[in-house]
């Protein structure tokens, strides 16, 4: 009796190595688009707390503004760190504000999971070629 394998068996044995290899390239991508969705929610949670500072600058250079054209009708000394204050706040602000607006046009949902699964089907695309 031959113990070699037949023919029906070597492509059962095929099959299963391909249905394996098909699973665990399955999971990595699974794994990699889990570790870019939790990327995601703390860049979102960092751009929520920025733009929360964002609008407290604002708020208070705004207040410093009409406490501006309060002042402005008293002595001179007063203005100057007044206005100080109201150009370091706003610029603040608005810097901030700018750089939240910036990040959040940024698309970085999913990218390396995405860039794999290209890579993989032009890497299937050149395995059916040759």
């Amino acid at each position: 009796m031959s113990t070699g394998q037949g023919p029906a068996e070597r492509v059962f044995d095929a099959t299963k190595r391909l249905i394996s290899s098909l699973i665990q390239s399955g999971e990595t991508r699974l794994r990699l688009a889990v570790v870019e969705l939790e990327e995601e929610r703390s860049r979102l949670f960092l751009l929520l707390l920025l733009t929360c500072f964002s609008l407290i600058l604002m708020l208070l250079g705004m207040m410093l503004l009409t406490l501006l054209i309060v002042v402005l009708f008293w002595d001179s000394h007063r203005i100057a760190a007044i206005v100080t204050c109201i150009v370091l706040l706003l610029g603040g602000g608005l810097g901030l504000a700018s750089w939240v607006v910036y990040k959040a046009r940024q698309r970085t949902l999913l990218k390396s999971t995405l860039r794999q699964l290209k890579a993989d089907r032009r890497l299937l695309g050149n395995q059916r070629e040759l």
